[in-house]
């Protein structure tokens, strides 16, 4: 029998089982599909905006976590987790994302979130970011040369160039040929990224952009150096170049997004664990509670191509199925929205007209993309006064209630520590087991 069973591949769900199987685990994910990594930034976002605040980032969001957040939104779960084990379970990240070939970098001050420019020339806030696009820090004062290709949409280089410069960052534009990248008529940037995998095709690039750099010069590209050969095109090009070279992610699918889900997919892989998409859970089966003593659950059942479904056993179970906008809750046209695989209790309004504000664009969000699972310091889901609903399940990620991760940027932060955490108390509930026996 699987230790833990892991419900969803998301990066909470993929941190959840390194930590466990780090600690002598063995784990399994399954999931629908491959989560979200494959539509953002490939950056950590650890906490960006505060609430109702969209003028003015957070410049030290740990600090702002431990003297504001857990002060003003004390169910949060980095309120509930704390300052210090959200700075260690980012650690552990760095740690990782550095043993599978992708570093991660933080500001040039420890502590302060990093500004980046994104594909429209807007400045981003973000606590942690690969090593192909720290050096578009917009703390530096450099001068910036961005590079497109003719006939590649969504990336503009003279709109990001002339916004940048209009928020006082000297910054110019180039456009390349598009077959410097790839033949192929139409093709995304994951084909260009792949395109740059070939060493052949890196040496014309380089050539390229040494025609028109300036000494001084740093050099800003959409996500295009490589896929599989990621680490050897990104040192190659910026050796060859002697200039600093990064990257400004685009819309999905996401180029740096899809090399981090790669290369902790083939890492938990190399620690033997399994990661299977395609299994949609459709059912579970566990004991209710009684009284002061919580329900257990048996089993989950996956969908698949017969009649009959795939039963998944297990000692422990975590539930990393993101919250409404990644399909781990569900609602219907008079009002209820359900948790879809345990039928949890959720925070958010069971009223349609409670869930969203008047304003599409209003600064506090809006109340259903705030609510979700209620659970206690241990990750662990809990009923509306405090009571633990089951001895073995916890729940990571978006699905947790009181955090609205996208309106404040801090969806990879939470992913990240959560999943930490929670590996580490399922590795504390089975040595307690193995005490008990």
């Amino acid at each position: 029998m699987t230790d833990i069973l892991i419900i969803g591949a998301g990066l909470s769900g993929l941190m959840t089982a390194y930590t466990a199987a780090k600690a002598g685990q063995k784990t399994h994910v399954i999931a629908k599909g491959l989560g979200a990594l494959h539509w953002t930034a490939g950056t950590v976002d650890l906490f960006g905006y505060p609430p109702g605040a969209r003028t003015a980032p957070i410049r030290r969001p740990l600090d702002y976590i431990a003297d504001t957040l857990t002060k003003e939104q004390p169910e949060s779960p980095y309120a509930l987790l704390g300052a210090d084990r959200i700075a260690a379970a980012l650690d552990a990240f760095q740690a990782l994302a550095a043993e599978i070939g992708l570093a991660y970098y933080g500001a040039a001050t420890p502590g302060d979130n990093l500004l980046l420019p994104t594909a429209a020339g807007a400045a981003r806030p973000t606590y942690l970011a690969p090593a192909a696009q720290i050096g578009g820090d917009l703390a530096r004062k450099d001068p910036m040369l961005i590079v497109g290709f003719d006939g590649l949409s969504d990336f503009y280089p003279r709109l990001v160039a002339d916004n940048l410069a209009r928020q006082g960052q000297p910054a110019r534009a180039a456009v390349l040929p598009m077959a410097l990248l790839t033949d192929r008529i139409d093709s995304n940037t994951l084909q260009q990224a792949a395109g740059m995998d070939d060493a052949q095709r890196r040496a014309k690039l380089i050539g390229a952009l040494q025609q028109i750099v300036k000494p001084g010069e740093r050099i800003g590209l959409p996500p295009i150096l490589g896929l599989q050969q990621h680490a050897t095109a990104f040192q190659e090009v910026q050796a060859q170049m002697g200039a600093t070279v990064f990257e400004i992610p685009l819309l999905p699918p996401s180029v740096p997004g899809t090399r981090l889900f790669t290369a902790l997919r083939e890492h938990l892989r190399a620690m033997g664990v399994s990661v299977d998409a395609g299994m949609e859970v459709i059912n579970a089966h566990s004991t209710p509670g009684a009284g002061s003593t919580p329900g257990h659950v048996a089993w989950v059942e996956s969908a698949t191509s017969t009649p009959r479904p795939y039963r998944h056993t297990a000692q422990r179970f975590v539930l990393a199925t993101g919250g409404i906008l990644g399909a781990g809750f569900n609602s219907d046209q008079h009002g209820r929205l359900w948790e879809v695989v345990f039928n949890l209790p959720l925070s958010v309004p069971q009223q349609r007209s409670q869930w969203f504000r008047p304003a599409f664009f209003n600064p506090e969000g809006h109340p259903v993309f705030a609510g979700g699972v209620r659970v206690n310091r241990a990750l662990q889901p809990v009923d509306e006064a405090g009571g633990l609903l089951y001895e073995n399940l916890w729940v990571v990620g978006d699905a947790l209630a009181n955090d609205d991760s996208i309106l404040q940027r801090s969806l990879e932060g939470t992913a990240i520590a959560t999943g930490v955490v929670a590996g580490q108390a399922l590795a504390l509930a089975w040595e307690g087991s193995l005490h008990a026996h």
